[in-house]
């Protein structure tokens, strides 16, 4: 999940690229300098490269080691747009590399693979040789969408061959879905760390969907609201209980997935519990969802919390019920959620990560 904005207009920094790590512990920037690494709660910075000519348009973490997939951009880029640089910081070199016909729109790292995106096709590499596994065909795909599942399962989903479709690949029992999201073009698309949950939005912006990777079985759909918008991340938490999005409106919302309670819970404490999730509601017209419009089957958001007039990734923080947004002006907030109650999400820290 990343922000790339090398191909942004107007920026009003150096930054070209933003994105966290596949547990969400760090967050990487790319710049027109270099790259630089953060904690990402605490906010702190890990380490910096500055090059020389050295915009770096993508920043691919391996969870925290020291290998990291690099993408040259920006003014004077560092590298070939059309080349992804494996890079060993221990060494402070570059260690390998993959050259494609076109620009490298996104890269996804995990132990065993190295996925990179192409404008209409996705390649799979075998991490510990660099040997070509498996070649997907895609839709237009600009934005680089690809989400690659960081758990024991080895998941893929990236677009499919036509419009709002999801090509979704479970390489452990060899099987294929090809998912059909939604009926307009694809914004966003994430897997949980498992790689068993599938979530999409739309270039519509109003509905999120959470679908099933196994049997492609939708499984929910979220309202962000009824107007337009850009979404610009969704994001999981770690055991899939809820997710978070943030758009172009300003207003990040937070969505329960989950309708179990906890397993300390008594009765009474599980009673209470279902009561208030009901929060996470669904209208009270979903009776009569096969005669009118889907709007009024949706469920709305649990809790939410605004931000700032600009782009933002979001995600859920180490600590319990914590999101963290890190945004395109180089800002950085930290917001706490109540699980059982919902509602406006207090405001915990805010600070700088660029200057």
């Amino acid at each position: 999940m990343a922000l790339n904005l090398s191909r942004e207009g107007k920026r009003k920094n150096d930054l070209l690229f933003v994105g966290f790590n596949q547990d969400y512990g760090c967050f990487a920037c790319g710049t027109e300098r270099g790259f630089c690494i953060y904690n990402s709660d605490p906010l702190k910075e890990r380490f910096r490269r500055d090059f020389e000519k050295g915009g770096v348009a993508i920043v691919e973490m391996l969870f925290r080691c020291n290998i990291l997939a690099l993408v040259g951009g920006g003014s004077q880029p560092k590298f070939a747009p059309n080349k992804v640089m494996i890079w060993d910081d221990y060494q402070n070199k570059c260690i390998a590399e993959l050259e494609f016909r076109s620009e490298v729109k996104s890269v996804k790292l995990r132990r065993d693979r190295i996925v990179v995106v192409l404008e209409n096709k996705v390649y799979i590499y075998n991490f510990a040789d660099l040997q070509l596994l498996h070649q997907i065909e895609t839709y237009t795909n600009n934005k680089g969408l690809c989400a690659l599942s960081s758990g024991n399962n080895i998941v893929l989903a990236v677009p499919g061959q036509k419009v709002g479709t999801v090509h979704v690949e479970l390489y452990d029992s060899k099987q294929t879905q090809v998912i059909q999201a939604h009926n307009n073009g694809l914004t966003q698309i994430v897997l949980n760390l498992d790689g068993t949950r599938l979530a999409t939005s739309s270039d519509k912006g109003t509905l999120i969907r959470i679908f099933d990777t196994k049997n492609g079985d939708q499984l929910k759909e979220f309202r962000r609201g009824a107007d337009k918008a850009e979404i610009f991340s969704l994001a999981f938490n770690s055991t899939s209980d809820w997710i978070c999005v943030s758009s172009d409106k300003g207003t990040v919302h937070v969505y329960g997935l989950s309708n179990q309670v906890n397993k300390g819970d008594d009765d009474a404490q599980a009673e209470e519990r279902k009561k208030e999730e009901q929060k996470t509601k669904t209208s009270s017209l979903s009776f009569m969802k096969d005669i009118l419009p889907s709007y009024f089957s949706s469920e709305w958001s649990f809790a939410q919390f605004h931000l700032p007039d600009t782009q933002c990734l979001v995600s859920f923080g180490a600590e319990p019920n914590s999101i963290i947004a890190v945004c395109a002006d180089g800002s950085w907030y930290k917001y706490i959620f109540d699980p059982t109650k919902g509602g406006e999400c207090k405001s915990e820290k805010q600070g700088k990560f660029l200057t």
